[in-house]
């Protein structure tokens, strides 16, 4: 190899590093912008209107999903095969409803810190839920690192000074519709003519998702849309706020896959872990919500939990 070559190479490395860093980058900032952006609008600035703020980010999501895919060309356009992949899409639309919803609601009533704690028990469930639906058994050992991660949650739960029980329940809700949706999405596209990336199946659920919003507002949010104008004609900062954060929703979702090609399922899951932490400390130096040490001992022992739960599966699948 020539003097020229390995500059090349070295050149070429270095710019792999730059894009995958930029990558991770964009994948936090967009993921912790739109969970303390949700909780500043739902909380701070006193816009409770959980499900009409879901709807925008799944029409964000719908349109910017088709523009991507459809023009762009991020990835080929994956067509459903059958009327029975697109009843299984709106299956797997509903339960991604009843978990953001659920979460945006849970956001009104608790700080992000204790949000986060309950959020990081997604294995507990993802176990649970597969165990039951798809007989899958897992090592001793696995489950045995479960038991940190839950009981992290109870001391949490103990030691959180603004605990509210509606808001708890509605956070542990969206837990376990998101590690629902995993497993039923593991189950219902688990034929090779049924599979289909993230991106497109965004691209289908999206749409669906918001018919679902649609009655749910209107029903459950009554003269939303009328009031959100009004409060845009007393301050034309809503509507910036909403079209940024239902589109920072949408590159949630473009990131995730984007990071997930470009990386690899263990540094991913590192980097998954690490943001929660982020996320945390980034939310109580904004809100200054008040914290004990009891509840951040206990959302320690509950990501230490997620790891060992992440070291278990990756030693029973070697």
């Amino acid at each position: 190899m020539t003097g020229k070559d390995a500059a090349a190479g070295g050149s070429g490395g270095g710019k792999g590093r730059l894009f995958t860093v930029g990558l991770v980058t964009a994948w936090y900032s967009s993921n912790i912008g739109v969970l303390l952006l949700n909780k500043y609008l739902l909380s701070n600035y006193g816009f409770k209107y959980p499900i009409f703020l879901t709807m925008c980010h799944m029409s964000a999501c719908s349109l910017f999903s088709y523009a991507a895919i459809a023009w762009l060309r991020i990835v080929p356009m994956q067509l459903p095969r059958s009327r029975l992949q697109l009843a299984k899409i709106a299956a797997l639309s509903l339960v991604f409803c009843a978990s953001v919803v659920s979460g945006n609601i849970s956001l009104r009533y608790l700080p992000v810190s204790f949000n986060q704690a309950v959020g990081a028990t997604t294995p507990f469930f993802t176990a649970v839920f597969a165990y039951f639906m798809t007989v899958k058994r897992e090592s001793f050992l696995t489950y045995l690192a479960l038991v940190p991660v839950v009981t992290g949650v109870i001391i949490a739960s103990g030691g959180e000074p603004s605990f509210n029980l509606f808001g708890f329940i509605m956070c542990v809700g969206a837990t376990a519709a998101r590690a629902l949706k995993t497993v039923l999405q593991g189950i219902l596209m688990s034929s090779d003519g049924e599979k289909i990336n993230s991106m497109n199946l965004l691209m289908y659920m999206a749409p669906i998702a918001v018919l679902l919003l649609a009655p749910a507002t209107i029903f459950m949010e009554d003269n939303v849309v009328a009031i959100t104008i009004q409060l845009a004609k007393k301050d034309i900062n809503i509507i910036w706020y909403l079209l940024f954060n239902s589109s920072l929703a949408y590159f949630v979702n473009l990131t995730n896959f984007l990071v997930t090609k470009h990386t690899s399922a263990l540094t991913l899951q590192v980097l998954g872990n690490a943001k929660g932490a982020v996320a945390v400390v980034i939310s109580i130096l904004i809100f200054r919500n008040p914290v004990s040490i009891t509840g951040m001992l206990g959302y320690t022992l509950t990501v230490i939990g997620v790891l060992l739960y992440s070291e278990a599966k990756k030693r029973t699948k070697q």
